[in-house]
């Protein structure tokens, strides 16, 4: 009996706090549509003229987008601006093509919801101008069931999606969302880096913000790429990523001549300062060649890492055991979109192919397989 009441004081405990939350969250929706439509009446006794006769604008705390919207029917634009309003965005509307050109070229919105049918300058031929001047923003058209296929006509010039009226205030919100969601990925999508396969000679003029990978070169999972050379031997590197990343570079540490060095073992590092950042070999072997003019011009691992700023050559003593660890070509494209979004996480929105200060935390975090002489685990 004690165990039964034991679990119904739980259940209960349960559902009641389940209870309060759904009640909190009500009443904190109900308490920002409020906010949202007192602001809309004090907007709306607002006075805009100036920058466009039929111009009314509504704006509200922590909007999710600004809309422009234009058509030739008031009781449309009311209907916009109080549905889009209280959905969270900010509105302006006017109600002819030519004020609404005027503010695109003034303000930056994310979205034009143009009427198709208007006298004057009808929809399609603001879909064209808007897209000419702006063609960052995204532009819907609102249409009626006549002119649905002039709306998918639309679509040709730029216009993103079109919006059937009439239409109930669940529709346009859920509308607005979504176009919101594909503008947001389609953002996000321009704004990842790009990475390449190219010919090693085009590490040299990328951007910072581009990142390549040299054809026929392996790349390590601590970043230093390989290159199997005619002879048999293999030439290594510091790679695309690693480079933009701690680069400027004002010293190179050389492995020793004659050096047998076991594939995740420290092979050769880069300076800047105090900071020490330490490279593993991609293979194992032994070093039979190390490039000397890095000690004079260490730059050039930053300038021409897959060619003048190659570190050393190994002969290596299991090749054939090693290169299932590497990547190369596509497999190289994908991971490197993988690792720069960890950089972005760790260090901050810009900080691909922007140097980095903290060496040490990008060693732990991005040149794996450090072991030996550095300690075991490293």
């Amino acid at each position: 009996m004690t165990a039964l009441i034991v679990v119904l004081m739980i259940v209960a405990f349960v559902v009641i706090d389940v209870l309060i939350r759904i009640i909190a969250r009500r009443m904190a929706e109900a308490r920002v549509r409020r906010e949202r439509e007192a602001v809309l009446q004090t907007a709306l006794r607002l006075d805009f003229t100036h920058e466009a006769p039929s111009l009314k604008r509504v704006e509200v705390p922590n909007a999710v987008a600004r809309i422009l919207a234009v058509d030739d029917e008031p009781v449309v634009l009311d209907a916009f601006r109080k549905i889009l309003v209280l959905a969270g965005f900010n509105v302006d509307t006017v109600e002819s093509g030519p004020e609404a050109l005027g503010l695109v070229q003034r303000h930056d919105y994310d979205f034009v919801f143009t009427d198709l049918k208007m006298p004057g300058m009808d929809g399609v031929e603001v879909v064209k101008a808007v897209k000419h001047l702006r063609p960052d923003v995204d532009v819907a058209v609102i249409t009626g069931y006549a002119t649905i296929e002039s709306a998918v006509e639309t679509m040709k010039h730029g216009a993103v999606d079109y919006v059937q009226k009439p239409f109930t205030e669940d529709e346009l919100s859920d509308f607005a969302r979504r176009l919101l969601i594909k503008r947001q990925a389609r953002l996000e999508a321009l704004r990842r880096p790009e990475v390449r396969v190219v010919a090693p000679a085009m590490a040299e003029t990328t951007t910072g913000h581009e990142f390549c990978v040299a054809g026929g070169a392996f790349v390590s999972a601590g970043h230093a790429w390989a290159r199997i050379e005619p002879d048999g031997q293999v030439r290594v590197g510091l790679d695309d990523f690693a480079r933009k990343a701690l680069a400027p570079i004002e010293h190179v540490e050389l492995p020793k001549m004659g050096e047998t060095i076991g594939r995740g073992e420290p092979l050769f590092a880069v300076r800047r300062g105090d900071r020490t950042a330490h490279f593993a070999a991609p293979v194992g072997g032994q070093v039979m060649r190390v490039n000397g003019a890095l000690l004079e011009e260490p730059s050039s691992v930053s300038q021409s890492p897959y060619l003048r700023g190659w570190v050393c050559l190994l002969q290596p003593t299991d090749l054939a055991g090693d290169l299932p660890a590497l990547r190369i070509g596509q497999q190289v494209v994908a991971w490197y979109q993988e690792e720069i979004a960890r950089l972005r996480e760790t260090t901050g929105p810009g900080a691909a192919g922007t140097p980095l200060d903290d060496w040490a935390a990008f060693e732990r975090a991005f040149l794996q397989a450090i072991r030996s002489s550095l300690g075991e685990g490293r």
